[in-house]
Order: structure tokens, then sequence, then C-alpha cells
């Protein structure tokens, strides 16, 4: 049996944070590890709990300190953690800031509770998840003429890299990019982690947008 997945919930509505917790508390591959009302508790909560949580699920408009400013500490120290955005924000702007500073997924709260336990459970196992709606926003937004990085040289990336960020933009996990390649999971990571350092990319969601900006692949879902 694979081990729970770590979550901390942040939101400072307090009967919005207790609903959800009690529904992902029925998942039984799902631990609540701990709660917190706005960035500034999540992250003293961070520093000083020993057991971190695999992904944090982070409202943005909190007191304090909020979401976006949060998601922005957090990368930098503890970068193994996934940030799903979970807000009431729909906005093209908020979604694609939360993107670029390292969120992996961007959910509204009017999502349905089966959105919301599949985008954690695809965060786990892929790294990132993006529902079409987003997609349509990265592609519009972050991969506008303006913002991209168009012209860059990516023939530092060998020809094996390429293949691997493709088939990482399908959304498909270390083990069935490892099935299609006959590699093993291992090598992939490898893969993985070269790409991420070429590419000077905070995370697998930061690759995808660098695949699209450098016309390297198309995102599918």
């Amino acid at each position: 049996m694979n081990a729970a997945i770590k979550i901390a919930l942040v939101d400072d509505e307090i009967l919005f944070r207790k609903g959800i917790s009690f529904l992902l508390q029925r998942e039984e591959n799902i631990e609540i590890i701990f709660e917190a009302s706005n960035g500034d508790e999540l992250i003293s909560q961070l520093d000083k709990n020993e057991i971190k949580p695999d992904i944090i699920v982070m409202d943005l408009k909190m007191p304090v300190l909020n979401g976006v400013e949060a998601t922005k500490i957090i990368r930098k120290r503890y970068p193994d953690i996934k940030i799903i955005a979970l807000t009431s924000y729909d906005t093209k702007s908020f979604i694609a800031n939360m993107i670029q500073v390292g969120a992996v997924a961007y959910l509204i709260k009017n999502t349905t509770p089966k959105d919301l336990i599949l985008t954690i459970n695809e965060v786990a196992s892929k790294g990132f998840y993006y529902n079409e709606s987003v997609l349509k926003t990265i592609q519009e937004t972050i991969v506008s003429p303006k913002n991209t990085k168009g012209g860059l040289d990516t023939n530092f990336l060998s020809a094996r890299e390429v293949e691997i960020l493709q088939l990482i933009c399908q959304q498909k996990t270390t083990a069935e990019i490892a099935e299609h390649l006959f590699l093993s999971p291992r090598t992939i990571e490898g893969h993985r982690n070269n790409l991420l350092l070429k590419t000077e990319s905070r995370n697998i969601a930061g690759l995808v947008v660098y695949a699209i900006q450098n016309d390297l692949a198309v995102l599918t879902i």
C-alpha cells in the first residue's frame, strides 16, 4: 500500500477550510497533517513541523500574508512541496501569476469534490495538473507573444530530453514515460532533473511552460 498523500490546508475562511478537510479525510490515501488561516501561519507550521506536507492546498486572498507571496517563499525554502491554488479568483491574470510563481495546479472554489480529489492525486503522481480552462489560460497569457521566450536556443537539449519533455506535456507519470521509452524510472528521473537544471525551471509546471514557449510541445489533457 502506498503512503498517504500528506496535505496542508490554508484558507482564512474557517467553515470552508473545515469542509474541505472533512471531504479529504474521507479518502483513504489522503492525510491532513495541519491547517493554517494565512501564509504566515503556514510558513511557521512548515518551519516547526518535522513532517512536511507533500501538497499544500491554498487560497490566494488571505490576511497577513497572501497565497501568492507565501508561494514565492515556499518555492525557495521548500522546493519539493507542491502547491495547489484553490480560490474564488478565476481571472486570467491571477491564474497566470500563480503558475509563474510556482503553483502546480489551479482550482476555482466552485469546483466539484471529485475534481479536487482528482487534482490532488494527479499532482501527487505527476507533479502538476492543469484542467482545460487553465491550459487555455497558459496558452493565451503565459505563452502570448509578449511573454514568450521564443528565439531561445534549445539545441542544448538532447533528442531524448526533448522526447521526455513532450511526454511530460502529455501529463504522463514517470512510470508511464519509462514504460513508453523502455527505460527505467530512475533514468527518466535523471533526464527530468537535467531538464529542470538546463531550462532553469523551478518545477515540472515550469518545464511545461518552457516547452510551450519554445514550441517544443503541445500541452494536452
